[in-house]
């Protein structure tokens, strides 16, 4: 067998991410929350950046921050300096524009009291506690027994959200090894903490529960739903009737105080603590023009460590030169950093500038009058990639007059109206959907045949289908679960 030697030339093109651009990239998909987040672990690890107070950026302001334009326009990457390699650490670097006349030694008080020596109302907010811990907090005070106490506890570890429990009695006095007497007797002792109703194991156990402890007023009503729940779960006031042999009115009063009962007691505690939103960008509108100013409250300002500018101008060159290669690494990453930051409010400013261009009617009139509009659209408008105007509108929220919204609420499929007219967003079409509900009255409510037609007499080609898709996705009821029972 002859061996061959053959020589070819191949040309490829493959795309290389520098450490630089992925950290770019990925400073612009982060939220505030995460934004701060990324810079405190970058002070931490660099030690050429340092963050700036408050006073000493007001003092250095008008030598620091680029010329405005509009309501903002952060330094491009052209116009701030950029590190030039020579045979110097850092050659030729225009240090006025990241350094200030601020402390020399790089520290920065960081208050965490108010000008009146208050502490700011963040530092004293506390977690409420949840539903299982509420429980535990009572049966630790219940004067019962060790093992009583054991048990219980187990079956609050088994309650859900709402309250009840998700686990029988047979399958607890199989786990601890126990008779199942000795689990009914837990249950029934778990089933006297507050709130009333927890740790019952149906809807039923739930309300009867209740209504033992209301007394005389709930005899019927107890009555009720001990042997005519199914009526109940129907609202089926005259059936009760013919079945207790009482008059509709007496049974339609027993009917409405179990109304009153609440369902999900374990809701109250089992709720996630209240979520504040900070907005990314407000939106003020001035004459007639939509005014963008982005929201720097909180986000730490930085810069290059005054330290380490004296370091570099005048003692770099007694260094070694393994100390020195870590200077200019330190300083190139603190530099790429604060412009990185700088970029990524660029990016936001241009996103939502192009959204105020293409919701203008929704900024106006409200979300009915949302436009139909697709990350492409936007992302020609500004001459981006689809995937950078994702990762702006990801986790970022906009104050408008009509509210706070995440940005990618005004991205939003469309459906067609009649005689030839501009498509409407499917979130408008939800929004009329819920104002035609909450007008309708209670006593006959509309099916989602009637709501199609309502829609199609205002020109918007729908579905019956779809209309009950939206409704089922807002969370409202079907017309036979929204009418009026009693």
């Amino acid at each position: 067998m002859a061996l061959e030697l053959r020589q070819s030339l191949k040309l490829s093109q493959q795309l290389v991410m520098t450490p630089q651009l992925q950290q770019a990239i990925k400073l612009l998909q982060l939220s505030r929350l995460e934004l701060q987040q990324a810079v405190r672990e970058e002070l931490e690890v660099n030690p050429a950046l340092e963050e700036t107070s408050e006073e000493t950026s007001e003092e250095t302001a008008e030598e620091e921050a680029p010329p405005p334009a509009e309501a903002f326009t952060p330094p491009t990457p052209e116009e701030g300096p950029t590190p030039k390699e020579g045979d110097g650490l850092i050659d030729r670097v225009d240090w006025e524009y990241y350094f200030n006349e601020g402390s020399r030694d790089g520290r920065v008080d960081r208050d965490t009291d108010d000008e009146d020596g208050r502490p700011y109302y963040e530092n004293t907010l506390t977690r409420r506690p949840g539903l299982t811990e509420h429980l535990e907090t009572q049966l630790r005070l219940l004067d019962i027994s060790d093992a009583e106490r054991e048990v219980a506890l187990y079956l609050v570890g088994n309650i859900d959200e709402n309250g009840y429990l998700k686990t029988t009695a047979e399958e607890a006095a199989q786990a601890l090894s126990l008779p199942v007497e000795e689990v009914e007797r837990a249950i029934a002792r778990v089933q006297t903490l507050d709130p009333l109703g927890v740790g019952a194991r149906d809807l039923r156990e739930c309300l009867m529960i209740q209504a033992r402890e209301r007394g005389a007023a709930f005899e019927l009503p107890l009555r009720i739903l001990a042997d005519h729940f199914d009526l109940f779960s129907r609202g089926d006031v005259a059936g009760a009737a013919r079945r207790l042999k009482l008059p509709k009115e007496v049974v339609k009063e027993a009917f409405q105080r179990l109304v009153t009962l609440w369902p999900k007691p374990g809701r109250e505690y089992s709720g996630d603590d209240v979520q504040y939103i900070t907005p990314d960008v407000y939106l003020f509108k001035v004459d007639d023009q939509w005014v963008i100013t982005l929201n720097d409250d909180g986000q730490p300002r930085l810069r290059l460590s005054s330290y380490y500018r004296r370091l570099l101008t005048g003692d770099a060159e007694g260094l070694p030169k393994e100390d020195r290669e870590f200077l200019k690494q330190k300083v190139n990453a603190a530099l790429w950093f604060i412009k990185s930051i700088e970029q990524r409010k660029r990016t936001i400013y241009k996103v939502v500038e192009s959204i105020v261009k293409l919701q203008r009617d929704f900024l106006e009139k409200g979300p009915g009058h949302l436009r139909p509009l697709t990350l492409r659209d936007v992302a020609e408008d500004i001459e981006m990639h689809e995937s950078t105007v994702s990762r702006v509108t990801s986790g970022k929220y906009v104050n408008t007059p009509h509210g706070i919204f995440e940005l990618k609420y005004f991205f939003t499929s469309g459906l067609n109206r009649e005689g030839g007219e501009e498509d409407i967003a499917s979130k408008s079409v939800k929004e009329k959907i819920r104002e035609i509900i909450r007008a309708e009255g209670e006593s006959k409510p509309l099916s989602d045949q009637e709501l199609m037609r309502l829609l199609r007499n205002q020109g918007i080609r729908i579905a019956r289908r779809t209309v009950t898709k939206y409704r089922a996705a807002m969370g409202l009821l079907a017309s036979s679960r929204r009418r009026k029972q009693f």
